[in-house]
């Protein structure tokens, strides 16, 4: 079985060379977040971005152990909300991933993107990460979106949305997407904050 999380260093080092040729911003990816000549400013805090790494890292240990050979899971986690996407063989699996993944400590919610159907080809997943590595070069080069707000995820041709952001961030970003070739999907996995709290939070970055 083939267990992943989205920092895999493979996509990593595929990312930085598609993000280099398609923007002149020359965009760094790292642990999927862009970074552009700075330190990419976060909007989750310090403890729950380690939260975050933590039910990754746990919730595919726990995949590992209780699949079969003939399943293909990726898990995300952004703000405590874990989503899961990828293939698995039967609906007992799903609903096994989707227990697991609950059962982790600290989730505030799970959104279990799963298919039941075969394992998705490496043909495939090379044209997800393209499609990932566009849609990051064009967050940078939206001038009305913090790119690093988001966190991408591409699977069979849907692109899922992960962040903090407000609902005209959601609007724009969504839009992008769609504008994407071979992007058939986009899915939100999203807490919505009003235009007040992004502003707190800027001036709390702006104070450090």
């Amino acid at each position: 079985m083939n267990v992943s999380i989205e920092k895999s260093m493979g996509v990593v080092l595929t990312a930085i060379v598609l993000l280099s040729g398609l923007s002149a911003c020359a965009p760094l990816v790292v642990g999927g977040s862009v970074m552009t000549g700075m330190v990419a400013v976060d909007r989750r805090t310090t403890g729950i971005q380690l939260e975050d790494e933590g039910i990754e890292l746990r919730t595919a240990q726990g995949l590992r152990q209780n699949l079969g050979e003939n399943a293909h899971v990726n898990v995300t986690s952004y703000n405590r909300q874990v989503l899961l996407t990828g293939e698995v063989a039967t609906a007992a699996q799903k609903d096994t991933a989707d227990k697991l993944a609950q059962s982790q400590e600290n989730v505030k919610a799970v959104a279990n993107e799963l298919t039941v159907q075969a394992v998705s080809s490496l043909t495939q997943r090379s044209k997800d990460i393209i499609i990932t590595g566009q849609l990051k070069a064009f967050f940078v080069d939206a001038k009305d979106l913090q790119s690093n707000a988001f966190k991408v995820v591409t699977e069979n041709g849907v692109v899922y949305l992960m962040g903090r952001v407000t609902s005209r961030e959601a609007q724009r970003a969504t839009d992008i997407a769609r504008s994407v070739s071979g992007v058939t999907k986009v899915v939100r996995v999203l807490d919505i904050i009003s235009e007040e709290e992004l502003k707190r939070l800027s001036a709390q970055t702006t104070a450090k």
